[in-house]
């Protein structure tokens, strides 16, 4: 179980937790090494402000091709979770740092 407060950028917890994965993948599948490396860099971006227009959409579209068994073993489908569960509970925090290169939540 994990419990963050209001305070608590949803976006960096996103990125915080694929990068714990994508950092415990084998690499033995193309879906999970190169999906999670690429969600991961598009998470960093937003993270620090750089985030594009059609993010969103790349992340959706990624996600749907890591998840939904595309690997050798459930990392792939566990990688997403953070990702997905975030975009769809607080897709507005996602939508706010691309827009506003930084978190709502935070003012930072």
């Amino acid at each position: 179980m994990i419990v963050i407060d209001r305070d608590t950028c949803i976006v960096d917890t996103a990125r915080y937790f694929l990068s714990f994965t994508q950092s415990e993948s084998c690499g033995k599948c193309v879906p999970c090494r190169e999906g999670n490396f690429w969600l991961l860099k598009i998470l960093e971006r937003i993270v620090h402000g750089h985030g594009r227009e059609g993010d969103i959409v790349l992340i959706l579209d990624l996600c749907g091709n890591i998840g939904g068994g595309k690997t050798l073993c459930a990392l792939g489908d566990a990688a997403i979770n953070p990702v997905l569960g975030g975009l769809r509970l607080f897709r507005d925090e996602f939508e706010y740092h691309i827009r506003h290169g930084h978190c709502a939540v935070q003012g930072a």
